[in-house]
């Protein structure tokens, strides 16, 4: 009788205390689904439930974002795993390197990556309702981490546009404005980036932050919820081909595992979905590719709506699709998956030990040789994805050479990186270094090649055996006392670090020359492009000394101090050859008809990395800018810039350039300078056989991809000789995401693709497409009465990651002049 009195009570207690807590409807004061909750709303009922329910929440701001925002996560369980949450973490991670007796299930689920697929933070606190209440037993021996939001920055500008726009009652008409964005939509970060396109590249805040706290936990599943167009049903796993071929037969299976039981929901509740199409497991960089690389079960599931489907709105086939339903769809399928995770734990546990025993992978090593700069940017990123990595030993090795795409050997010393796959992060290591992805399908999502020797620009061999190393120390920093007799100070021009060394003395005052010619002095080379700081230069400046230090100690520049401007070989330091680099003023064009993520790629780029000034002018108002008040415009890549200018508009803009502008023209921005407006730059066209048949109905998507492009690396060749190219050698690997091609310039064209062939080293290019590039542009100048238009066919910036292309876009701005 007193144990059923226990039960009861326990019973009681239990039922009292799931009460206690509030809904989000209760909490928020109007019910979920009738309204957008703002990020500050969310916020605080998260931490409404973490102080309520104190025994079971707990709530962890893992960073903020770039306006300022916090970034959550919530940790959910059983009050016993809760009061043991470190040690049940810490036996989990032990199955990453060897025997462990972890038990329960890591369930990680991210909502609202992509700002205006705004359904997934409402569901996300309908999901831990639940789960604290009705769906309490799931936790027993399941650990879940809930983001409620991984992008508040993207999510408030999509509901504070709607809030404004939105009629009172809602408007379900498809035409209304509130069904229809403007350029800047919410889909992105503050700096316009696709965060489900940043796990591996971690160029954002918010990716920084958040894998920081991923690499302590290490789910077992992770789901990335997203929104998709509103006439489209709802997606789950299991995923389409292609998958890589490190996904391993179990987290193929589960996959499977997990949908089945979604199905089963679906079906009793007469709702539509789809698996297998669309949506693969190839790119690194997704939500859910990404945790599958680290051993775990990564999924996207994908609800009808997005930034078009508001409150509501009149689907294709005439019904009306509400807040409301998005809402039950995306809580019924993260329950669902903690409910499967919670079945299975224990198989969870063994196969995830299984992901991590020693892999036979062909290529056992990588060893990166070239600039020092770019291998200390490349290990920057290693040590966040905690892969590790040693410096080479004089030896010769053997192997796949990237340069080449040939076997062949290459000499190591203690300058080269060597990267090895005997390591916990092994499956990582393959992924994001391997030569070239194996594609089982060529239709994709994203871009089919990645390969970070190649993004980095360092000349790499992938060796079939392991290469001993010895342990990294990196650069040394500098700590100068430059010698006030000094002459002149000179360093060399190889990369990024370069770059914003000069923009930083350059925004302090500090006049710099560079050098066309290489020269010798004082028995030590230096090449094109070499940056020469004289006191003559400087004599007005008192603090020019003091100040050229402490920028180069801040930026870890070594300075080589010369009493003489009079060179051994080359041109003295007064030459014509040696000039004056000036303090540019930068305009960049925003809005339409850029793509506001090429946009954000630049401005990025000059906020984040480069650290220099630029005016955002935006295509409502540029007719009325001054344009003879900056030195550079820049036109981001975009869909269509044909028509865009008016004729007088063209004619005012060849004159700025005429009279010493400098025009940088990127991606399809290009096709609004073609030869009909006055610019020397033609399009490559490829003829149309009209004699063969016409394409059958379920065809015509392979048909199509023979005229594409999905991110295929190119070996191009560059005439280095060029100021566009300073800094590199004669051979650039080009990342290429489309099929648009230009004909070689008549003079200034200084990085292109050569030979009757057209083959990618990496990635997948369709056969029309690949000749229709044979022997284009790839990055060209032309020159213009006193200025020039630099041509970027292809994008020197893709996502922030391709950081062998930021020096060229250094160089557009400053070499040239």
């Amino acid at each position: 009788m007193k144990q059923f009195l226990l039960l009861i009570t326990v019973a009681f207690t239990f039922t009292s205390s799931a009460q206690d807590i509030k809904s989000p409807t209760e909490f928020l004061g109007y019910e979920l689904g009738t309204q957008f909750t703002r990020h500050h709303q969310v916020v605080d009922y998260y931490e409404y439930l973490a102080m309520n329910a104190s025994d079971r929440v707990q709530l962890k701001e893992y960073g903020k974002t770039n306006e300022r925002r916090p970034l959550l996560l919530a940790f959910i369980s059983s009050a016993d795993n809760m009061g043991n949450l470190d040690n049940i973490r810490t036996e989990h991670l032990k199955s990453t390197t060897g025997e462990s007796t972890a038990s329960k299930a890591i369930v990680w689920l991210s909502y609202n990556v992509h700002g205006n697929e705004s359904v997934s933070t409402e569901a996300s606190m309908q999901t831990i309702y639940e789960l604290l209440t009705n769906k309490s037993s799931y936790l027993e021996n399941t650990v879940v981490i809930i983001d409620p939001c991984i992008n508040p920055d993207g999510r408030d500008r999509y509901v504070n546009w709607y809030n404004q726009f939105k009629n009172s009652p809602n408007n379900v008409d498809p035409n209304s404005k509130e069904h229809h964005e403007g350029w800047w939509s919410g889909r992105s970060n503050h700096y316009m980036f696709d965060l489900n396109r940043d796990w591996a590249w971690l160029t954002q805040i918010e990716s920084q932050n958040r894998l920081k706290v991923f690499n302590k936990w290490i789910p077992h599943v992770h789901v990335d919820f997203h929104e998709q167009g509103v006439d489209s049903p709802y997606y789950f796993a299991p995923a389409s081909e292609p998958y890589h071929e490190v996904i391993t037969s179990f987290q193929r299976e589960f996959q499977a595992t997990i949908g089945k039981n979604h199905a089963k929901y679906f079906d009793a509740n007469g709702w539509f979905y789809f698996t297998k199409e669309v949506f693969d497991l190839l790119y690194p960089s997704y939500g859910d590719t990404y945790p599958i690389y680290n051993g775990g079960i990564g999924m996207t599931y994908e609800q009808g709506g997005s930034g078009r489907a508001g409150l509501g709105i009149i689907t294709g086939i005439g019904d009306t699709l509400t807040l409301n339903d998005r809402i039950a769809h995306h809580k019924t399928t993260g329950l669902s998956t903690v409910e499967v995770a919670a079945k299975n734990a224990i198989k969870l546990n063994e196969e995830f030990k299984k992901f991590y025993k020693n892999k036979n992978y062909k290529y056992k090593s990588y060893v990166l040789n070239g600039d020092g700069d770019n291998i200390e940017a490349l290990t920057q990123l290693l040590d966040k994805h905690e892969i590790k990595y040693g410096r080479g030993k004089a030896a010769t090795i053997k192997g796949f050479k990237y340069n080449t795409g040939k076997s062949g050997s290459m000499k190591s010393s203690d300058n080269s990186l060597v990267v090895s796959t005997d390591q916990t992060k092994s499956t990582l290591v393959k992924v994001l270094f391997e030569p070239n992805a194996k594609l089982s399908d060529s239709v994709t999502y994203d871009i089919t090649a990645w390969s970070l020797p190649y993004a980095y620009g360092l000349d790499a061999l992938a060796s079939q055996s392991l290469v001993s190393s010895e342990p990294y120390s990196g650069q040394i920093a500098t700590n100068q006392k430059l010698d006030k007799n000094a002459y002149a100070f000179i360093t060399d021009w190889n990369s990024l670090k370069d770059a914003k060394f000069l923009a930083k003395l350059l925004q302090n005052k500090v006049k710099v020359r560079h050098s066309y010619k290489p020269f010798t002095l004082e028995g030590k080379s230096y090449k094109r492009g070499s940056l020469i700081i004289t006191k003559g230069d400087n004599k007005n400046n008192p603090m020019f000394l003091e100040t050229l230090g402490k920028i180069a100690d801040k930026q870890d520049i070594t300075l080589d101090a010369t009493s003489t401007g009079f060179v051994d070989s080359g041109k003295d330091f007064g030459s014509r050859y040696v000039q004056m680099i000036p303090d540019q003023k930068i305009a960049v064009l925003s809005g339409e008809p850029t793509s506001s993520l090429r946009f954000g790629e630049i401005w990025y780029f000059f906020e984040q990395q480069l650290n220099y000034p630029i005016t955002v002018i935006d295509s409502d108002y540029m007719k009325h800018v001054d344009f003879s008040k900056y030195d550079v415009l820049i036109l981001p890549g975009g869909k269509d810039y044909k028509g865009f200018l008016k004729k007088n508009e063209l004619s005012e803009l060849k004159d700025w350039v005429s009279n010493g502008g400098k025009l940088i023209a990127m991606g399809g921005a290009i096709k609004g300078l073609a030869v009909e407006n006055g610019f020397n730059i033609k399009t490559r066209e490829i003829v149309k056989d009209s004699s063969k048949n016409l394409q059958v109905f379920d065809e015509t998507q392979r048909e199509s991809i023979k005229k594409s492009i999905t991110g295929a690396i190119f070996k191009a060749k560059v005439d280095n000789t060029h100021p566009l190219a300073y800094g590199y050698s004669d051979t650039y690997f080009t990342l290429k995401l489309g099929s648009d091609a230009y004909e070689h310039l008549d003079s200034g064209s200084v990085v292109y693709l050569e030979g009757d062939k057209s083959i990618p080293v990496a990635g997948f290019a369709g056969s029309e497409a690949k000749k229709k590039i044979i022997n284009t542009l790839v990055f060209g100048v032309e020159n213009h009465g006193s200025g020039q238009v630099i041509y970027m066919v292809d994008n020197p910036l893709f996502r922030g990651f391709w950081e062998n292309g930021k020096l060229l876009f250094a160089n557009a701005l400053f070499m040239i002049n």
